[in-house]
């Protein structure tokens, strides 16, 4: 296809999660309808639509966990399941009429900016496309992370992580090792336990959990909710009030958590009666530090006689023996891998060549993930994520940190009208120098930083480039707009001549 043929959008977003679609419905809500989703699976849902294992659940409350601008009254729990929230999704994409910009089974394999057109260029598995702007949307946790451990390939029995599960191998009567003890481990375990012949659970760091309250919700308030919209406002509310209180613990107090961590010890106890697997299961960190889990199920479970607990990581597997890094072995039939997702190494940023030829992934080799308000990256114009750097959240919904940065996206696509022509913004990287120096300062004195552990939250050099060290309320006034200081405008000249230049400035 001749260079002048090919196809050219808008905005080209890149992934159909709760961030791509929340992309997608905002950019209609303004108007703007010359934009393609770009999904490399073949239907929505991002990791709603990917994690299928058993007991798959959402850990914030369904209420608080949708968008503002698109209340749903039929929760049927209070912490709802992944079939229920990706239901949810589809029902977004219908209500906003977003199927016709849908490019399903399209994966990006390349975007590279052109500096002359002030254009991305895109290759897809489905051919390539200019757009003016990029939303990445991917999210942080869409890229399973699979640890190499030495015998993996001498394993004869069935591997597959939890992200990627195998709804055709049977577990039933099965030998199996659960890896890892994160948030989906202590959901899979107590819906496999049952039907295992035995479950060996491979613990490098036990989590602080907390009982789960859940419940149905009633036919009663869900027509409550239906008939007065305002009672769901206000239970969204509450739930979100909560939460902008108990985040000053995590940011500002983190001595203030002694009593939720008696709580969670509490919560050992009265599930756990043999002392010795009690002591493997009691962290030795801060409550906080990891993100905290909510489970009525795990604790039980685990202390059930087909289960065994290594408070130890594996090591090295020979044949179908499991070897733990203090040397306990197990002999085991199928392993599941619940180690979590490529977060401060988003494999998309392998894929996105800047201005100056360097991929996003080699700008920020010595720097670790960065950007200015979790949104720009310095010499990658024109290029927004959502759910970026410093942006997850550790005791909230992060549908309201996605909405934010929707706020913002919709400002920089009304900016660059406002500039008309052929332009585009670049972050200046003294803005995104001055904005992560903040962030981080503010970093030290959190939980996350200061707690003892080592999470996924932190990057190989030991930097947390995941959170967001404050209130959803601070971040919401931080991503309000634009603002323009932050950003070199490029301009084009010449676009008919041989010397195309790019003016910087407004």
């Amino acid at each position: 296809m001749a260079e002048d043929e090919r196809e050219h959008v808008r905005v080209a977003i890149v992934g159909s999660g709760f961030g791509g679609l929340g992309a997608a419905a905002r950019l209609r809500r303004e108007g703007v309808t010359d934009f393609v989703v770009l999904e490399r699976a073949g239907s929505v849902g991002g990791t709603w639509r990917d994690n299928t294992y058993p007991g798959c659940a959402c850990d914030v409350p369904s209420h608080l966990y949708s968008f503002s601008f698109a209340p749903h009254a039929d929760w049927p729990r209070t912490f709802s399941g992944q079939e229920h929230i990706r239901a949810y999704l589809e029902q977004v994409t219908d209500r906003f009429g977003l199927r016709p910009h849908l490019r399903l089974d399209t994966e990006v394999k390349r975007m590279r900016w052109d500096s002359a057109r002030l254009c991305w260029e895109i290759e897809t598995s489905g051919g390539r496309l200019c757009a003016d702007v990029v939303v990445s949307a991917t999210g942080p946790l869409s890229d399973p992370k699979v640890p190499d451990v030495p015998g993996i390939g001498t394993f004869p029995g069935k591997v597959f992580h939890s992200a990627r599960w195998d709804h055709d191998y049977d577990l039933r009567g099965k030998r199996v090792a659960m890896v890892g003890t994160g948030a989906s481990a202590i959901q899979i375990v107590p819906a496999i336990q049952p039907e295992v012949e035995h479950l060996t659970l491979f613990q490098r760091t036990p989590p602080w959990v907390l009982p789960r309250v859940d419940r149905d919700i009633s036919d009663v308030e869900r027509r409550l909710h239906r008939t007065l919209p305002f009672t769901a406002k206000l239970r969204r509310g509450l739930l979100w009030g909560i939460r902008e209180v108990q985040v000053q613990a995590f940011t500002k107090y983190p001595s203030g958590l002694g009593p939720v961590e008696r709580m969670a010890e509490r919560n050992i106890a009265r599930a756990v009666k043999d002392p010795a697997l009690r002591a493997r299961l009691t962290p030795d960190y801060r409550i906080g530090c990891k993100r905290i889990l909510l489970s009525n199920t795990y604790y039980p479970a685990l202390a059930r006689e087909n289960v065994d607990v290594l408070a130890s990581g594996l090591a090295e597997i020979d044949g179908s023996t499991l070897v733990a890094a203090d040397g306990s072995t197990a002999e085991v039939d199928a392993i599941v891998f619940g180690t979590g997702f490529h977060v401060t190494d988003m494999p998309i940023a392998e894929r996105v060549v800047g201005a100056d030829g360097r991929t996003l992934a080699q700008a920020w080799a010595e720097t670790g993930m960065r950007s200015l308000r979790g949104a720009s990256a310095a010499g990658f114009p024109n290029w927004l994520t959502i759910i970026g750097p410093n942006t997850g959240l550790g005791n909230s919904s992060m549908i309201l940190m996605i909405e934010s940065q929707l706020n913002y996206m919709a400002d920089f696509v009304r900016q660059l009208d406002v500039l008309g022509g052929r332009a585009a913004l670049d972050a200046r990287p003294e803005a995104v120098q001055a904005w992560n120096d903040r962030v981080q300062e503010r970093m030290k004195r959190t939980v996350w930083n200061t707690g003892g552990c080592t999470s996924w939250y932190l990057d190989a050099n030991g930097r947390n480039t995941t959170v967001w060290p404050g209130t959803t309320t601070e971040f919401r006034s931080a991503t309000r707009r634009v603002d323009l200081a932050e950003y070199e405008v490029l301009r084009v000249r010449g676009r008919d001549s041989d010397d195309t230049k790019v003016e910087v400035g407004a």
